[in-house]
């Protein structure tokens, strides 16, 4: 674990093969090695745009928005199955990913699939953090999504990769196809 990082903030992990629970970029840009994927179910938390991104979806003085998982409701993402010869390998690559800036919280809970319940590493937003966005109104979500771009993209490539995959998986998302549309009556053009 690179040493710039509090892996302290990472919760006791049962031995063997680790679960991770991916419901935004994660599902659709995992960037670490894993044994399979299934459709999961997490209660207790919702998918949100709520989570201030000032280096990948917007700069400091543009910050974008992406997902974090706010209290309340359920969420449907995938689950990933690292092997517990490559959990050290990707830990450390999941730390480095999510946890540069300390805005999730890492908790082990569980979550639903096919084959049953799983306890699953995820990254749960940070109440307390400053790149914390809260409860955002539609308008504002869709003003800074069509205008923000980091060093990833345009925050609406961001929105909509997300969407596309959670569609392939059979998940319908009224709030984020709600977002979409405020999204595209209020895109800045892009030369």
């Amino acid at each position: 674990m690179p040493a710039n990082l509090d892996y302290a903030l990472c919760p006791a992990l049962p031995p063997g093969d680790l679960w991770v629970f991916g419901y935004g970029s994660l599902m659709w840009n995992p960037d670490f090695d894993h044994v399979e994927s299934r459709p999961a179910l997490l209660h207790g938390y919702q998918r949100a745009f709520c989570i201030y991104s000032v280096t990948y979806r917007g700069t400091p003085e543009h910050p974008g928005l992406v997902l974090g998982l706010n209290r309340g409701g359920a969420c449907r993402g995938v689950a990933f199955r690292v092997s517990e010869s490559n959990r050290e390998t990707v830990l450390s690559a999941l730390w480095t990913r999510e946890m540069q800036r300390l805005v999730y919280s890492p908790k082990l809970l569980p979550v639903e699939m096919d084959v049953g319940s799983v306890q699953a590493l995820t990254f749960v937003a940070d109440p307390s953090h400053e790149s914390y966005a809260g409860h955002l109104a539609l308008e504002h979500v869709a003003v800074t999504i069509a205008s923000c771009c980091g060093a990833r993209g345009p925050n609406i490539d961001y929105l909509a990769k997300t969407i596309r995959h959670l569609e392939a998986l059979g998940i319908d998302e009224p709030r984020l196809r709600e977002i979409w549309l405020a999204v595209e009556r209020r895109r800045v053009p892009r030369n």
